[in-house]
């Protein structure tokens, strides 16, 4: 297993604040677990991205209710 390796980010207030409101509202251990967590779904909407995929469909289980999510084009 590789070695962790420490990484420091700096934040503006409000990016700051939203990690935290991220941070809290999944229950993540730490604002690294939020981040990294963060980078995988991103890595896997890029990779959806660059085989021409460009949305994702959410859907409510209970309601049946179903949500277009738009993959950004970054």
């Amino acid at each position: 297993m590789a070695k962790n390796q420490r990484v420091v980010f700096s934040f503006d207030p409000h990016s700051l604040e939203k990690l935290k409101e991220l941070t809290e509202e999944g229950r993540f251990a730490s604002m690294a677990e939020a981040v990294r967590e963060s980078l995988q779904m991103r890595r896997a909407f890029h990779k959806e991205a660059k085989n021409g995929f460009t949305e994702i469909v959410a859907r409510n289980p209970d309601t049946r209710e179903e949500r277009i999510l738009v993959i950004p084009a970054r």
